[in-house]
């Protein structure tokens, strides 16, 4: 019986990879965890009170990913709070966001795109 989402992995070349780990440490506030000791380049970040969330991880054999690419992955979504700090620190960062409220379920959301350009949402209730 599956019982939710585990973990998102991201995987792309190590500069990206660093840039990816800086934007969701400090634009999305993720937290860096520990992770295993695999042959391959990585970090796992945590959210508030759940670990690994989001993989990071190096490509096999100089893979080449594509950035910007028009795919069927479409956002990741996080809950959060404070919305004015997170409208700060994306305006502070000169990010892009749009807004959106959903009375008919009580929140409020913010929407994104990391530096590779993937699609995060921050959903505030």
């Amino acid at each position: 019986m599956i019982e939710g989402i585990n973990h998102l992995n991201i995987r792309s070349d190590e500069v990206t990879m660093n840039i990816l780990k800086d934007f969701y440490i400090n634009v999305v506030g993720l937290s860096l965890g520990k992770r295993p000791p695999f042959k391959s380049k990585g970090f796992w970040l945590n959210a508030e009170g759940k670990k690994y969330v989001l993989h990071l991880s190096s490509t096999k054999d100089n893979e080449i990913k594509d950035h910007h690419v028009n795919s069927t992955f479409d956002h990741l979504a996080f809950s959060a709070s404070n919305m004015p700090y997170y409208e700060k620190i994306l305006t502070d960062n000169n990010i892009k966001f749009s807004y959106r409220e959903v009375p008919e379920i009580g929140t409020k959301q913010i929407f994104f795109k990391d530096p590779v350009g993937n699609g995060i949402e921050l959903i505030f209730i």
